[in-house]
């Protein structure tokens, strides 16, 4: 029996326990010996989630990209703070630290990143909310930063850290999916504060709380490093 065939047997069997346990009635026990039962079954039924969605995930499948027409004019500004408390981060002094599961850790500049390899894209971006709008962004894709730093490609995880001290982390698959890039520009023009200048992640494949800005920090590791939303019971994965 193949190995994708496995996958696929224990993601059904996976699937009909967690059927059988969402029948349960919701409990809640206020002793401290008996935790809340309703809660650790949804964490449950997430972690099932991520991995179910890790085990469909084909990173050479693409998102949809569109034409130039469909870019949604003004851009839509989210955060988990107002416009006005968006980072100013001086792109001159900016350096992107490298830790973990790389060979070359000297920092990176913006010229650093300017001289490698440009992408464009135009793919829409979808809030966790529920709404999307379409934007272009350009930059160096992830998969070749990676290789450029001689990161470990067959570690596990990929963790960014950023100034407003957001963080994330996403799957190495997720990674090197080739429309997975850091981005420079934001509709034609650098980016700027409020949309995670001077270099942010963007990742048409995940929710939106999956791209984070300003970022000043990436790790390569085998150590799950979470998230700031996926800490408060967001699905880590957040595929799109």
């Amino acid at each position: 029996m193949s190995p994708l065939m496995i996958d696929r047997r224990k993601l059904f069997t996976r699937a009909l326990a967690f059927g059988a346990v969402s029948t349960l009635p919701g409990c809640n026990f206020d002793h401290p010996n008996h935790p809340d039962i309703a809660d650790q079954v949804l964490s449950a039924m997430s972690r099932w989630n991520d991995e179910a969605q890790g085990l469909l995930f084909d990173r050479h499948t693409l998102a949809p990209t569109f034409p130039a027409s469909a870019i949604t004019r003004p851009a839509r500004f989210n955060a988990f703070y107002d416009i006005s408390q968006a980072p100013q981060v001086n792109p001159a002094t900016w350096q992107l630290a490298l830790t973990g599961r790389v060979g070359n850790k000297t920092p990176l500049t913006l010229a650093n990143l300017r001289a490698m390899k440009q992408q464009s894209q135009i793919t829409r971006f979808v809030c966790v909310e529920g709404w999307r709008v379409v934007g272009q962004w350009s930059g160096v894709p992830l998969g070749l930063l990676l290789k450029s730093i001689n990161a470990d490609l067959n570690a596990r995880y990929v963790s960014f850290h950023c100034a407003d001290g957001y963080f994330t982390s996403i799957d190495m698959a997720s990674a090197l999916q080739p429309q997975t890039i850091f981005a420079l520009d934001f509709n034609g023009a650098p980016l700027t504060a409020p949309f995670g200048a001077p270099v942010r992640l963007r990742i048409p494949t995940k929710l939106g709380y999956k791209n984070p800005k300003s970022i000043v920090a990436l790790n390569v590791t085998n150590s799950f490093p979470g998230g700031y939303w996926e800490n408060q019971g967001y699905n880590w994965f957040g595929g799109s």
